[in-house]
């Protein structure tokens, strides 16, 4: 955790106070589809859980290195959860997240107008609010890491994945692979990671 968070702050330094970088940045939306892995040491819970549609919102900053590689972070709010759907069950688990990637890129260019690329990194997030609903009953998520709250704030995990760059234009794929425990509750190895695919579209401003 700490040293994730001392390679954002070196990702910032760098942006801001390097102007030999080319600077790119880009507005950015698409749709989640979320789920959670939920075991502890004797049995997978989370094998009957939906998949969640969902949405995430924000905009990133490039910053060139060379015309093949870069660097790219950015600020996003993630809706994410799951859904549990049937006969004992039917329940949906809204999270809300803001979230902070930090990823190498590649990119090919395939002719004046046509660049592939492909990322990996990893991101920090932190749980804003959230919510279960079942049937015409909602209670929030009580965050924190005590044996009376639900869900811990703080997520960390990588980021792998690929799309295409049609001039200003960009469209992807990618998986968020949650790797910090979110469980409040932690006894006989209780645990629970989020997982979230992501479809892209963005524009970008800043090009030559």
């Amino acid at each position: 955790m700490k040293n994730l968070f001392k390679l954002f702050v070196i990702v910032l330094l760098l942006g801001y106070g390097t102007q030999t970088f080319a600077q790119t940045f880009a507005a950015k939306a698409g749709l989640n589809f979320t789920n959670l892995l939920v075991k502890d040491d004797d049995k997978t819970y989370s094998s009957d859980y939906k998949t969640k549609v969902g949405f995430h919102l924000g905009g990133t900053a490039e910053f060139g290195f060379t015309d093949m590689f870069s660097l790219e972070t950015g600020l996003f709010l993630s809706t994410q959860g799951y859904k549990v759907n049937n006969s004992l069950s039917d329940m949906t688990t809204n999270l809300f997240y803001l979230n902070i990637p930090i990823m190498g890129k590649a990119r090919y260019e395939l002719n004046d107008d046509i660049n592939l690329y492909g990322v990996f990194g990893p991101y920090i997030g932190f749980g804003l609010s959230g919510k279960i609903k079942s049937g015409d009953n909602s209670t929030s998520i009580d965050w924190g890491s005590s044996d009376d709250d639900d869900l811990k704030r703080f997520d960390f995990g990588w980021i792998i994945g690929a799309g295409v760059e049609y001039g200003p234009f960009v469209g992807g794929l990618q998986y968020q692979l949650g790797l910090a425990n979110i469980a409040a509750q932690t006894d006989g190895g209780f645990r629970a990671k989020n997982r979230v695919f992501q479809i892209t579209f963005g524009y970008r401003f800043g090009l030559d």
